[in-house]
């Protein structure tokens, strides 16, 4: 039977938000940076080493955010869509690539009683089983 109801979200670490251009997901990040021009958060999560930023488009939100969504620190879940991924090149002696994602979020709140080293080892199960049992797990992450 088919829904017509929205698509479900993929939970995903920010890290891994550029493989899902164009989908729903949900994520957590640690708010670094709010743009109030642009509306536009910075979030971040350093996870072995990858420390990418994720751009995050709150217009749509502006209405209902609170303050201590916005403040530096705070880690905040996210469900919204991926709408681009950029990899940029510094023209110097030593030439180095960054990337950044960009999100629209639909659905943004405060991350509470949080325990990252938990929530970092439910990723890297997931990863593990994916390689192990590829046809019973998707390697795209977990769905919601």
């Amino acid at each position: 039977m088919m829904s017509n109801g929205p698509p479900p979200s993929v939970r995903c670490l920010l890290g891994d938000l550029h493989r899902h251009r164009g989908e729903k997901v949900r994520f957590l990040g640690c708010v670094t940076y709010y743009n109030t021009h642009s509306a536009s958060l910075t979030l971040e999560h350093e996870y072995k080493g990858n420390k990418m930023p994720a751009y995050v488009d709150v217009k749509l939100l502006l209405e209902t955010l609170k303050s201590e969504q916005l403040e530096i620190g705070q880690w905040v879940h996210v469900i919204g869509y991926v709408t681009s991924f950029q990899i940029l090149m510094t023209k110097s002696k030593e030439p180095r690539c960054s990337s950044s994602v960009h999100v629209q979020a639909l659905v943004l709140w405060t991350a509470e009683d949080l325990d990252i080293s938990s929530y970092e080892k439910a990723f890297a199960s997931n990863r593990v089983a994916d390689r192990t049992y590829p046809s019973q797990s998707s390697s795209a992450g977990l769905v919601e």
